[in-house]
Order: structure tokens, then sequence, then C-alpha cells
């Protein structure tokens, strides 16, 4: 109900030229849209996970909307320098990607290239280095993949319980399950991929052949030099997409992050993403501390002159949103509607 009523309000809008006076206003000028991407789809990951995933040819409509209302795309960098100096064109947006999944490299950057569009890259580097499926995220795909089937968990655990796949809550009871048998077991990163073959094989999916497709795989060390290279900007995502409320080992992540950047593209990255849009008070000193000069979150809105430098809202463009709510927010005219929370992000989804 409330969505069919804010694409009625949009087009209505629309239609009445005010979305058009909103675009071109003074209040648009002072504000920067951040907008957020996740993974674009190398098969079906769009209808496993609709918020974070979306096809190539979703993306090139999103892209010809931006050319087509003339959004101003600004290299991230340059477009918070410029909002906090005042000094934003009218219409400015900036583009960022999180995590680094291998589908950026096969396909958003060839559309980004395509559109001359500058975009931000942040960057969660120990599946880089560590290129295997990423554990998380991968168990949980591989229990929509296989919901065709009944999982044996003792076969894989010891633990006695059997769960029908065709029930999305038996899935992610599952994946608890799994998630939780290789934390209290402390598994390395390769017993982790052995149990996701595991599982794959008990529910008759051949893992070799997605992870030859690189389904759920990070950028190799390689790519990133590359994507570097051809301008690609680079950031802070935590090396193992985690923010621990530790001080010493919220600072190690961002090192490492960093130095595993800088050893694949030859520059000291200085912005960061807060992992699963996860942030607290507590970790905004801690992030000056490591020079850090902004921060962006999962929070909904625009970012403004009075906005803080590390709490900048994005905008996570996804499935769940159709052409004039995007429009909407391109223009502003959808920062004044009624909206419910869309948590795009798998919670912890990339750690090591």
């Amino acid at each position: 109900m409330l969505k069919k009523f804010k694409q009625a309000t949009l087009m209505s809008l629309k239609t009445a030229g005010v979305a058009r006076a909103v675009h071109n206003s003074r209040w648009r000028r002072r504000r920067l849209l951040i907008l957020a991407y996740h993974g674009i789809s190398l098969d079906d990951e769009h209808e496993w996970n609709y918020t974070q995933y979306m096809p190539a040819t979703v993306l090139r409509s999103r892209l010809e909307q931006l050319r087509s209302t003339r959004s101003n795309v600004l290299p991230l960098d340059e477009a918070i320098e410029r909002l906090y100096r005042n000094d934003l064109p009218e219409r400015a947006v900036a583009i960022t990607f999180d995590d680094g999944t291998a589908d950026f490299y096969q396909k958003a950057f060839p559309l980004l290239e395509e559109f001359a569009m500058p975009a931000t890259l942040y960057l969660t580097t120990f599946y880089s280095h560590y290129n295997r499926p990423v554990f998380d995220i991968m168990c949980s795909y591989l229990l929509w993949k296989g919901r065709h089937a009944q999982l044996d968990l003792q076969r894989l655990t010891g633990e006695a319980a059997t769960f029908d796949l065709r029930s999305a809550d038996a899935q992610d009871t599952a994946r608890v399950a799994l998630l939780r048998f290789a934390r209290n077991q402390k598994f390395s990163a390769e017993e982790k991929d052995a149990l996701l073959a595991k599982l794959a094989a008990s529910i008759d999916i051949d893992y070799e052949e997605l992870v030859a497709r690189r389904i759920m795989q990070n950028l190799t060390p390689g790519e990133v030099t590359e994507l570097a290279r051809a301008g690609i900007d680079v950031q802070l995502h935590t090396h193992r997409h985690r923010t621990p409320k530790d001080h010493a080992l919220f600072i190690r992540e961002i090192e490492e992050n960093r130095k595993s950047i800088q050893a694949m593209t030859g520059k000291v990255a200085a912005h960061f993403c807060y992992p699963s849009g996860a942030y607290d008070q507590m970790f905004l000193p801690w992030l000056k501390e490591s020079g850090i000069v902004s921060a962006t979150t999962c929070e909904v809105g625009f970012a403004s002159r009075n906005t803080d430098r590390l709490l900048l809202p994005r905008v996570l463009d996804n499935l769940a949103l159709s052409p004039i709510e995007f429009e909407g927010w391109l223009s502003g005219v959808s920062a004044a509607l009624p909206r419910r929370a869309v948590n795009g992000h798998n919670s912890g989804g990339q750690l090591g």
C-alpha cells in the first residue's frame, strides 16, 4: 500500500513539474546523493537476494536515468570535498559499490566505462587474497539454490537435524546452524571452504562449477590493480568485513585493509564504508585516529554540509526501487516521502 502510494505521488509530482523544480533547486544543489550498490548478478543471485544483487540490465537502466536527468556524477573524493566547501554542481551524485565482488569486474565496470561515470569501490580484502567463495553468503546461497532438497545436517556437523529446504525458514535455520558450527570449531578459511563443498554435494549442487564462474567470490589482487589503473577509486571496507568494538582490533582491521589496498593500487586509501552498515559512536575517534576523511553508512538520505563526515548517508539502490522511485531520489523529492527501512546487508557476510 505504501509503495503504491509513493509511486503514484512521485508520478504526480513529476507530471506537475515539481520533481524537476526540486531537482534544479538550491536545496538540492546543497546536497549530495551517494548511491550504494553491491553485486551485479552473474546468474540468479538477484533471485536469491534482491536487495544485494541486480541484473546488469537494471544497472544499465539506472545509469541511463542518471544521464537522462543530467545528474552530475562526481568522484567520491571530489564530491565530499565540494559538499563541505559549498561548491557542489547541480544534481550532484556519487556512485559507490560495497565489498568488491568479482562480478564488479565482469558486469559493473564495463557499464561504468561505457557511460564514463566514476565510481568508488569499497573493498574488503581477506577474500581477495584467499580467492574462494565468501563463506557466510555462499552458505546462504547454496541453501537457497538447493531449495528442492532435504538437508541432513548430521552428515555435515554431527547435529541430528533434517531440514526441508523448500521453506525459507528452514534455509535460515540451517544457515545459522552451519555458521555456528564453523565458528565454534574455529574453522580456518580452508576448512570453511571444504564445508561449503560438502554442503553443496549433500544437496546435489556442483560447487566447483560455481567456483569456476566466480559466484560469491571477491576480486583478485590483479583485477583490483587493473581496475585502479582504469580509474576506479578503491577504498576501505575493513579486511574481514567486521567492525570489532575493541580499539586494537578495530584499528587492525583498518590498517590491514589499507596495507592490502595500497599494495594492489599504489594509493593510500582514506575513505571508509561501515561493513553491513554497522556503526557506533565509539568508532568515530578511532576512524579519525586512522586518518579516515569520510565514512559512509546505510542510513537513507542526502548528505549536507551539516552531516558528520564520518556518518554520511546513502541510498541503497536495489530491485525494490522502481524507476520512478529511483528518479525521485535523483531529484530529491523522495527525501520528503515516508519509507520503510530496507536492510540490504548480510551481517558479517565477508568474515575470514
